[in-house]
């Protein structure tokens, strides 16, 4: 489907699929979604972020769509939610020019091996690779140039992107997105030095991707040593993420833009990592928890909530004076404990 092929869509339609209350002329149709500064007059807009609100009074949009407390001051027709923001995520699916898009086979030009096991409606691009063993459930999706490994698993309704790479012996559940330059399964970070040099340990484990997990591209999962990388259900993984072998990662958790995991690292459910989180290796992270951008986690975390480090930037001299002063703290904290007991005697 091309995007000249993109539906149009009554406003009662929308409301309807969307649980809405709509305020307007139910039968004015719509082809798109804009924000509330670019929509024109057949397109829907969303304000879910207070900061917009100044955009508001001034759309050229049919509707838009936002929370009950801000539709008084709509100009145009509404689409009111309590969660305006949810309700943008369907309402983007309607519009995506990808969906509903008929199967278009096998490409020709794709190599499937004979032992491959292909279900019904999959979509193999071209120059893509299906090695031995290979099991595709029904609606998958296998992009140009991406390679599913001898005897991996892609589960029912799950897209490859062009150039993704699903190594051997991998499991992927249903519904899974893998973008492009993703690599599932690639050999983890293991060898052994002897005093002169480093000898390669053969990762013999897995991967397994829970269902309706999402990869972005040029992000890796490393397969296991021993044992399998295990990623959870609904985890949300960004663009250009670092999983080293044998991590486990809980159902639910959302990973931002280059983060790095080290090895045999376990992050519980509901967690959210921010952007360039690191965390070291052997660690226990528990349920709920989050992790601002840039910070370093060295110790396990026992009890949810929300966890920070570092600084944040200011002016290169102010900096260069706070650093003097982090490694006078040891010595300070040693002449106020000093004069503490002096008191106390």
């Amino acid at each position: 489907m091309t995007r000249r092929d993109t539906p149009t869509l009554t406003l009662a339609d929308i409301a309807e699929r969307l649980g809405a209350r709509l305020v307007g002329d139910a039968d004015r149709r719509v082809s798109g979604l804009a924000t509330l500064r670019e929509a024109g007059p057949d397109q829907v807009a969303f304000l879910a972020n207070r900061a917009y609100l100044k955009d508001l009074p001034d759309t050229r949009a049919a509707a838009v769509l936002l929370h009950p407390q801000h539709g008084e001051t709509c100009p145009t027709a509404r689409l009111e939610l309590d969660n305006p923001y949810l309700g943008y995520a369907a309402l983007s699916r309607l519009f995506d020019p990808l969906a509903g898009r008929p199967p278009a086979g096998v490409h020709p030009s794709a190599s499937v091996d004979p032992a491959a096991r292909l279900g019904e409606r999959v979509e193999i691009g071209p120059n893509a690779v299906i090695e031995a063993g290979v099991t595709l459930g029904d609606d998958v999706i296998v992009g140009p140039g991406a390679v599913v490994g001898a005897d991996s698993v892609i589960g029912a309704g799950s897209r490859l992107h062009a150039n993704a790479t699903v190594c051997h012996g991998v499991v992927v559940g249903q519904r899974a997105i893998l973008h492009s330059g993703c690599v599932i399964g690639g050999d983890g970070f293991g060898f052994a030095h002897d005093g002169a040099r480093w000898h390669k340990i053969a990762q013999l484990g897995g991967v397994v991707l829970g269902d309706d997990v999402e990869v972005g591209s040029c992000s890796s999962i490393d397969r296991g040593a021993l044992g399998d990388t295990v990623i959870g259900h609904d985890v949300k993984i960004d663009s250009q993420v670092q999983i080293a072998h044998n991590v486990q990662i809980g159902d639910h958790s959302a990973l931002a833009g280059c983060v790095g995991i080290a090895g045999s690292t376990r992050v519980g459910k509901h967690c959210m990592l921010g952007g360039g989180v690191g965390l070291s290796g052997h660690l226990t992270i528990c349920d709920g928890v989050q992790v601002t951008g840039m910070s370093l986690v060295t110790n396990s975390i026992t009890e949810p909530g929300v966890y920070s480090s570092g600084t944040g930037a200011m002016k290169n001299a102010q900096w260069r004076k706070n650093a003097v002063r982090f490694k006078q703290l040891d010595d300070i904290a040693k002449r106020l404990s000093r004069l503490e007991k002096g008191r106390d005697g």
